[in-house]
C-alpha cells in the first residue's frame, strides 16, 4: 500500500498482517480522489476526518494532496501512529484520536470532508454518522464518503443526503452531503 498522488506520491505505508484492518484498495482510493477533485476542485481548504482510520491511508492521501488538516479516529491506533510518523513535516496537521466512533466526545474542530470505513457487516456506519452529527463533528454541507461491503445496506440519519454510489470490487462507496438543518425538522 502506498500514497497514490500529491506531494508524497509513491511513499509506502505500513500494512496490517491480519484481517482486523482492511485498507481501501489503492485503485479505489485513486478513483475516490479523482471524484473528489472533480467535485471540490482540490483539497487545499479541506479539513478531513478519517473515521475507522485503520492504517490512515485515506487521511494521509488527503494530506499528500494538500488537505488543511486531518483528524484520524480509531479504537486501535498502533498502525496509524506508525504511518503518521512517516510524515514528520505534516505533524502539525495530524490529530489522532483513540476512540469508539459511535461514542465520540464533542468536536473541537469541524470537518468539511469525512471518510468512514467501518469493519464490514458490523452495523457501525449508521451509529457513527449519527454520532458525528450529534457531537458536532461536521461543517454544514460537508461531504461524507462511507465505504461498506457491496451487499450491505445503510439507512443513514436524515441529515445525510445520498447523492452517489460507486462499486469497487467487493466494496461500495456511498457519497452523502451533510445538512444539519435536515435533522432538526
Amino acid at each position: 500500500m502506498r500514497i497514490i498522488g500529491g506531494k508524497y506520491r509513491g511513499k509506502k505505508l505500513f500494512t496490517p498482517n491480519g484481517k482486523e484492518i482492511r485498507p481501501t484498495a489503492d485503485r479505489a482510493r485513486e478513483a475516490l480522489f479523482n471524484i473528489l477533485y472533480s467535485q471540490l476542485g482540490g483539497l487545499q481548504e479541506e479539513r478531513v476526518l478519517d473515521v475507522f482510520a485503520g492504517t490512515g491511508a485515506f487521511g494521509l492521501e488527503a494530506l499528500s494532496r494538500g488537505a488543511e488538516n486531518v483528524i484520524f479516529i480509531d479504537k486501535d491506533t498502533g498502525l496509524l501512529n506508525k504511518n503518521a510518523a512517516l510524515f514528520p513535516a505534516e505533524k502539525s496537521k495530524i490529530t489522532i484520536i483513540s476512540a469508539d466512533a459511535t461514542q465520540l466526545p464533542p468536536a473541537r474542530k469541524k470537518a468539511t470532508l469525512a471518510f468512514l470505513d467501518a469493519p464490514y457487516a458490523k452495523g457501525l456506519s449508521a451509529p457513527a454518522l449519527e454520532n458525528l452529527d450529534k457531537k458536532n463533528w461536521l461543517e454544514d454541507g460537508a461531504l461524507c464518503l462511507v465505504e461498506m461491503r457491496r451487499d450491505e445496506f445503510l439507512t443513514s440519519p436524515v441529515c445525510y443526503e445520498k447523492y452517489d454510489e460507486r462499486a469497487y470490487g467487493l466494496a461500495k462507496i456511498m457519497f452523502y452531503r451533510y445538512n444539519r438543518t435536515a435533522g432538526e425538522k
